[in-house]
């Protein structure tokens, strides 16, 4: 289900900040050139179409996809603008960096870049936890929004699947 946020009332968290900060750990827009790094990091853990979904944001101007480094390593990212305007996602942070606040630190970062960008509202597409994102920045569900955009996907074959 997909889930809608007030963009217009967002503001910066400080306190997260500062968490980020105490930890090493860097938010901010992915490079162009850092592109292949950050689909190998994201394919593995979260499948190939988050990682399409990643190369469509990170190729736009100014990019609209964001990571979470420390030292050099890469430990989440999150998008928007990757499939349909106005949308959320995907996002991932590696299962070893979790409860950390870096999910929560990469989506206020993406949602204040959407509110920068015109957006007074943002959907947060095939939301997960949605618990997260009620808690973490006020999201609401959009009854009848499953399967949403996503509908009539098409799915990736399996290699041993396709014929000759």
């Amino acid at each position: 289900m997909d889930m809608l946020v007030k963009l217009y009332e967002l503001k910066r968290d400080p306190a997260l900040d500062d968490r980020m900060t105490s930890q090493g750990v860097t938010i901010r827009r992915v490079l162009v050139p850092e592109l292949p790094a950050l689909t190998s990091w994201i394919e593995p853990r979260f499948g190939a179409g988050w990682a399409a979904e990643a190369t469509a944001a990170a190729m736009r101007q100014p990019t609209t996809c964001f990571i979470a480094i420390k030292a050099g390593e890469l430990l989440g990212f999150a998008c928007h603008e990757a499939t349909a305007k106005g949308f959320f996602g995907p996002t991932g942070v590696d299962q070893a960096a979790r409860g950390k606040g870096i999910g929560h630190a990469l989506l206020l970062e993406t949602l204040l870049d959407m509110h920068a960008q015109g957006y007074p509202y943002g959907v947060i597409g095939g939301a997960g936890p949605m618990d997260f994102y009620r808690k973490g920045v006020g999201a609401i569900p959009i009854e009848g929004s499953d399967p949403g955009i996503y509908r009539g996907m098409l799915s990736l074959a399996h290699p041993s699947e396709i014929s000759s």
